[in-house]
């Protein structure tokens, strides 16, 4: 059984050839993924633009990750991230974004998720292999915890 990230990411929530023309739009088509894989109602996506309004989800290292307002939690149907890639790159307020880890979660799962993000997004090398990756395999290796061996 998967943990940590990895256990919140399905296949079919990978995207990695995807196009924007905007922020709006790369938020839009995130959340429009986790629609896809049953994640949040429609009502979601909403709260994530609403989210991106008050407090940008831009982290550094050419990722977002956008996720949904307080409000927007009685829309989630389950914990989920969804990986959109944007070779083209997005402009997220003077930002360039290439990566986005978009979040669905209950409750407080979040706070965990974002925690786990951070380590990931805090190693330089494991933010560009996430900003070039190019097949769902590596982007799941990636948000997996590696095994500590004794």
């Amino acid at each position: 059984m998967a943990e940590g990230l990895g256990a919140l990411l399905e296949p079919a929530a990978i995207r990695l050839a995807e196009t924007a023309a905007d922020r709006d739009a790369a938020i839009r088509r995130c959340g429009e993924v986790l629609v896809e894989v049953g994640a949040v109602a429609p009502a979601y996506v909403a709260a994530m633009l609403d989210r991106e309004q008050s407090v940008s989800t831009y982290v550094g290292e050419g990722v977002a990750i956008p996720h949904g307002t307080l409000a927007g939690k009685e829309t989630v149907l389950r914990d989920a991230l969804a990986v959109l890639r944007f070779p083209d790159g997005v402009d997220w307020g003077g930002q360039p974004v290439t990566v986005c880890v978009a979040i669905a979660a209950r409750g407080d799962g979040h706070v965990e998720v974002l925690g786990e993000l951070a380590q990931i997004l805090l190693d330089p090398d494991r933010a560009a292999a996430l900003r070039a990756a190019t097949d769902q395999d590596t982007v799941y290796d990636l948000l997996t915890p590696i095994e500590e061996t004794a």
